[in-house]
């Protein structure tokens, strides 16, 4: 019985930690020729006040972006939008074949309709666009910030890509996401030649649930007269305890190297660059990277949680600055506490508010932070 008590109290707080996904059970369902068919959605206004410099982006996420030397930035901004609202149908076959489509207003900087989810899935075979393999929710804490804490499992996004899941496996040839640093002006024709693979492990044991994850992805560039690259990789470990019925702690762990796109926060907002083209040689010298991050969850009663957590990441940029690569103003870690209260007066309705305090420090040496305060409240159908 209290094995049983634990695992629904894990899945309960995964479920909160990706708030920004809309439970199937309250989706509006129906069945016609034999389709089972789920229409589902929220309606969400997020609203921030930045008590120091302006680091809102759209969904009032706080950004790195701007954040260095921001002692004599305009303070206390306030703004708001309801951009995170989504809506996605959800349709089974007769046969047993899954369609998922899915968009919220993200797009254009906000208020465009954005693809979130395109896929068919099939007998564990799954292609379209949906969650990165390399990506788990096991280990994130629940914020209200729609972009959350650095140094999260993986990639955190969705691309497009080819899947199979059997049990607690799943492997995936994935639409790669490379990033590289060139001072010489090759990497104006960089190139993918090669899809990301990934393999993750994802499952529970009585009071515990786990994920771990590898990615291999190569990044290099092609001019046509020069051709370079290297073959970067990424791995990260989740794990999430109930320690009782209200209580649960989780954390994230993360290494890359030459595959910072997939360290999640890592750069201005999101991947720092994977590699660098040495300016002598040409040649294609990865980066490497950490990160990880630590929360808890307490379970009030009534509908009512306090979430609190900590992320950070940090990339080594030593050996570009020695191959005489201009860095100083690259991010080399970045940084977050936050605390929240969450109340669901009524079923389907949820309202928090949040703290946050955001650091970053340049290769320079120059740095930065920000406390900033959000509120939400979540309408799902």
């Amino acid at each position: 019985m209290q094995s049983n008590k634990l695992r629904m109290a894990i899945r309960s707080t995964a479920a909160v930690a990706i708030l920004g996904v809309a439970a199937q059970a309250n989706a509006i369902s129906f069945e016609t020729g034999g389709y089972q068919t789920d229409i589902y959605g929220y309606g969400r206004l997020n609203a921030s006040y930045d008590i120091d410099s302006n680091q809102a982006l759209s969904t009032r996420s706080g950004s790195y972006d701007g954040l260095v030397n921001n002692d004599d930035a305009a303070d206390g901004h306030f703004g708001a939008d309801a951009f995170q609202s989504r809506i996605g149908l959800k349709t089974v076959t007769p046969e047993g074949v899954t369609v998922n489509v899915e968009g919220d207003f993200r797009g254009g900087g906000g208020g465009s309709l954005r693809l979130r989810h395109a896929y068919g899935e099939y007998n564990g075979v799954l292609m379209g666009q949906t969650w990165s393999n390399f990506t788990s929710f096991v280990g994130n804490t629940s914020t209200l910030d729609f972009d959350s804490l650095p140094g999260l499992a993986g990639y955190q996004g969705r691309v497009a890509q080819a899947r199979y899941t059997t049990g607690p496996l799943s492997f995936s040839l994935e639409d790669p996401q490379n990033s590289l640093l060139d001072p010489t002006g090759a990497s104006t024709d960089t190139k993918d030649g090669l899809p990301a693979i990934t393999a993750r492990l994802q499952d529970s044991q009585g009071g515990l649930s786990y994920s771990a994850a590898i990615l291999a992805h190569q990044v290099g560039y092609d001019t046509g007269t020069e051709d370079e690259s290297s073959m970067g990789f990424a791995t990260f470990g989740a794990l999430k305890m109930a320690l009782s019925d209200m209580i649960t702690i989780q954390g994230t762990l993360s290494y890359t190297d030459g595959a910072n796109s997939f360290l999640y926060r890592s750069g201005d907002n999101f991947g720092a660059a994977s590699a660098y083209v040495d300016p002598a040689s040409g040649d294609v010298e990865t980066i490497s990277g950490y990160g990880g991050s630590v929360g808890a969850g307490f379970n009030l009663g009534g509908g009512r949680s306090i979430n609190v957590g900590y992320g950070m990441v940090e990339v080594d940029w030593d050996d570009a600055e020695d191959d005489g690569v201009a860095v100083g103003d690259q991010s080399e870690s970045n940084s977050a506490v936050m605390a929240n209260y969450q109340w669901t007066p009524v079923k389907n309705v949820m309202m928090g508010v949040e703290y946050q305090f955001l650091k970053r420090e340049n290769v320079s040496g120059d740095d930065g932070d920000a406390s900033r305060l959000l509120f939400a409240a979540q309408y799902n159908f």
